[in-house]
């Protein structure tokens, strides 16, 4: 009976002893679980539930060349007549009448082009640039404009489709070179043998779908371009472009803001080539949505 009774109070103590370890035992595991599956503040702040990231990579600027434009062979721009009224003391104005054979202005251009970038509602225009700054679009063969006495001026001007792409056959632009003496009279001078660059597109802002393909422009004039001759430069917002033909581009992939172009003549080696109007800056201004930030 001893030893019965001895054996039962140890077995009895034992299940005892398991019946309140095995619940502690069995809180312990569960604490321990419950702490190591909770996520710390910290971890929880970097790693939401349900949260994705999405990264983006920078896409680099790039140009690339428009798909083939209507042609107009025959089309040509030509200065009938240049008139000037002075205006004050120290100002003149200037008219300039031109004549345009084979090119109907105000017509859209009928090319799917016109719809991959911007294109004016009014049509094809004539392209007025005095003295390489922005050009004023021309819906009408006339322009008027105010210079001061005792200065010279180049004003080129050439036949653009809707969508501001220049005609580029031989006839569709002309320079001229003109000055005004101190008493305000005009002079035709000789126009230049040197090698020149205008700046046309980009220019202005751009907003929404526009700013997908902006149009890269210029006018060159006494210069062919070629692998073995001369070439543009063109640096945009610090990213550097050779164009070895003259060919308008695209401008794909520019961040929306403020564009910086830069265009700029060169020779066979890659220099500088010196001289009036051979490098010409601009900043147009890019944006989703209105207004313009």
């Amino acid at each position: 009976m001893a030893f019965s009774v001895t054996f039962v109070g140890t077995i009895k103590c034992f299940m005892m002893r398991k019946y309140y370890i095995y619940p502690a035992l069995c809180l312990a595991m569960g604490f321990t679980a419950l702490v190591s599956c909770k996520s710390t503040p910290e971890q929880a702040a970097s790693t939401p539930a349900h949260a994705t990231e999405t990264v983006t990579p920078d896409k680099a600027i790039k140009i690339e060349p428009l798909p083939a434009s209507p042609e107009f062979a025959d089309a040509a721009l030509s200065i009938k007549d240049v008139t000037t009224v002075p205006v004050g003391k120290d100002s003149v104005k200037v008219t300039i009448n031109y004549t345009v054979d084979h090119y109907e202005l105000k017509k859209q251009t009928d090319a799917p082009t016109a719809k991959e970038c911007n294109n004016s509602a009014q049509g094809q225009h004539i392209h007025f640039i005095l003295d390489n700054k922005p050009y004023a679009a021309l819906y009408e063969p006339t322009h008027s404009f105010t210079v001061p006495v005792n200065s010279k001026h180049d004003v080129m001007s050439f036949l653009s489709r809707s969508y501001h792409e220049s005609l580029k056959n031989k006839g569709a632009g002309v320079l001229l070179r003109f000055a005004i003496d101190e008493k305000g009279a005009y002079k035709k001078l000789e126009n230049p043998k040197t090698p020149m660059i205008f700046y046309s597109r980009p220019k202005g802002d751009y907003v929404g779908n526009d700013t997908k393909n902006v149009l890269l422009d210029f006018y060159v004039y006494n210069t062919t371009l070629s692998e073995t001759g001369d070439k543009v430069k063109v640096t945009i917002n610090g990213n550097a472009f050779t164009i070895s033909h003259w060919v308008p581009q695209f401008i794909q992939n520019a961040p929306m803001g403020s564009m910086k172009v830069k265009l700029e003549l060169i020779d066979k080696d890659g220099k500088n080539i010196s001289g009036d109007h051979t490098a010409v800056e601009r900043d147009v201004q890019l944006a989703q949505q209105e207004p313009m930030k």
